[in-house]
């Protein structure tokens, strides 16, 4: 079965096996005190341009929360897109783990915030009643499946920095977005301001896997306790730092993210070719967000699972992998075809 209905459907990318092989040849040292780890960590430093903190952790989830609770306290509030994943897809962990408050913001018709909306909620600092806003939390890709220039994200950051927030990236799909700017790592985050990312392993082609990057020293004095506290250390963390090994070395993720966005074109061109079918948001990443026909449901989604997004309009999140062939594109087409 091929679907349209999560990256995280896709399997692993033969890299990512080959790299889980070679670590799984001898015995080593746990909870990263062996080598794999460390040469996996000094290859962050490389390729983020900076000299950063790297924790490996289970999932996305579990890198969002130890990000937020490394830079927060309970008493403080944390500024969200309204369609954000931490505020809506995460079960209210992040909420219940880290006890601050969540406040969820309007994004414009692109899925991103913007400067104006952030400064109508830096109110009432110092006021003992109001949850103190301390944290600014961005998505790489959005959750359209848009992608913020690295100009947008230092404006973000310097509105963020001059009213004392930190800034965090969820980058679940933080390769494609890089792919489709078409620039490195380190000039979406090193160079922007970012202080802490949860950048994706798994919607990107790992088994398993995310890690949490520091930029900001002073996010990293206690965020070691916090990783274990977090029931995130893995005692045997070489399996996770050798999958992110195999994606930085030769920016395999590049190759693989790249491929991931030109099916997404690819299918967004196909879809266009039917009056019925609108495509909603600008594709710049490995989503397609379109509205079709909603007695087109259950025959598309029987051959081809895919998620509805907005009921009321009948809008489907269409998600290539790294994966996804023409091939696939064109037999969902061609069922489109007969319907």
């Amino acid at each position: 079965m091929k679907s349209f209905a999560s990256d995280n459907y896709a399997g692993v990318l033969p890299e990512v096996m080959v790299a889980l092989q070679r670590a799984n040849e001898a015995h080593a040292r746990s909870y990263g005190a062996d080598d794999i780890t460390a040469r996996t960590r000094t290859l962050f430093c490389d390729v983020f341009d900076a000299d950063v903190d790297v924790y490996f952790v289970f999932n996305g989830t579990g890198a969002n929360v130890l990000s937020i609770s490394s830079a927060t306290q309970s008493y403080n509030s944390v500024l969200c897109a309204d369609i954000s994943h931490i505020y809506n897809d995460e079960s209210a962990a992040p909420e219940t783990f880290t006890g601050c408050r969540f406040f969820p913001l309007a994004t414009n018709e692109d899925g991103k915030l913007t400067t104006d909306v952030i400064q109508q909620r830096l109110i009432r600092k110092g006021d003992i009643h109001y949850a103190q806003t301390k944290l600014l939390s961005l998505t790489q890709s959005t959750e359209y499946g848009t992608v913020y220039t690295p100009d947008e994200i230092q404006a973000l950051a310097m509105l963020a920095h001059s009213n004392d927030l930190y800034v965090h990236v969820d980058g679940s799909r933080f390769f494609n977005a890089t792919a489709s700017l078409g620039c490195g790592l380190a000039d979406v985050v090193t160079r922007t301001g970012v202080d802490i990312l949860s950048l994706g392993g798994t919607k990107a082609g790992m088994l398993f896997g995310e890690a949490v990057v520091v930029f900001n020293n002073d996010l990293k004095k206690h965020i070691a306790y916090k990783h274990k506290q977090s029931m995130q250390l893995a005692s045997k963390t070489r399996f996770i730092a050798a999958q992110f090994e195999a994606m930085l070395q030769n920016e395999t993720w590049r190759k693989h993210a790249s491929h991931a966005n030109a099916m997404a074109q690819y299918l967004a061109a196909s879809l266009s070719k039917y009056p019925q079918i609108k495509i909603t948001k600008p594709v710049q990443a490995n989503a397609v967000f379109a509205e079709l026909p909603r007695t087109w449901n259950a025959p598309l989604q029987t051959a081809y699972p895919f998620y509805i997004w907005k009921d009321t309009t009948n809008e489907a999140r269409l998600m290539c992998s790294f994966d996804t062939t023409k091939e696939d594109i064109d037999g969902f087409i061609a069922l489109m075809a007969k319907l």
